[in-house]
């Protein structure tokens, strides 16, 4: 399977590092813990800015496809992640609020 994108260019490269850096934006809000991340896209990858609209989940809240009463995966569960956690651009201004502070 390919997936479609842009590549990302540099500096959208160094936000996507800092994001994965900074761990799952659930897991840190919502528990106090630091967990390894990948790069969520919120709007997809091919528009201008796309990989800008990042925020970094772990593999159980982003795509491990459980609702459990520990996690909620945002694939499949889009409505209950968004009960849970909020939406993701209010994760997205989590993550850069998280950031501003380091």
């Amino acid at each position: 399977m390919v997936l479609k994108g842009r590549t990302p260019n540099k500096d959208e490269k160094l936000w996507m590092d800092r994001i994965v850096n900074l761990g799952c934006i659930v897991c840190l809000h919502t528990f106090g813990v630091g967990s390894p991340a990948e790069v969520h896209h919120i709007d997809g990858k091919t528009k201008p800015g796309c990989h800008f609209l990042t925020i970094p989940l772990c593999f159980s809240h982003h795509r491990e496809g459980v609702d459990t009463t520990m996690f909620t995966s945002r694939h499949p569960y889009k409505a209950r992640f968004y009960e849970r956690y909020g939406t993701e651009l209010e994760l997205l201004d989590l993550t850069k609020k998280y950031l501003e502070e380091l």
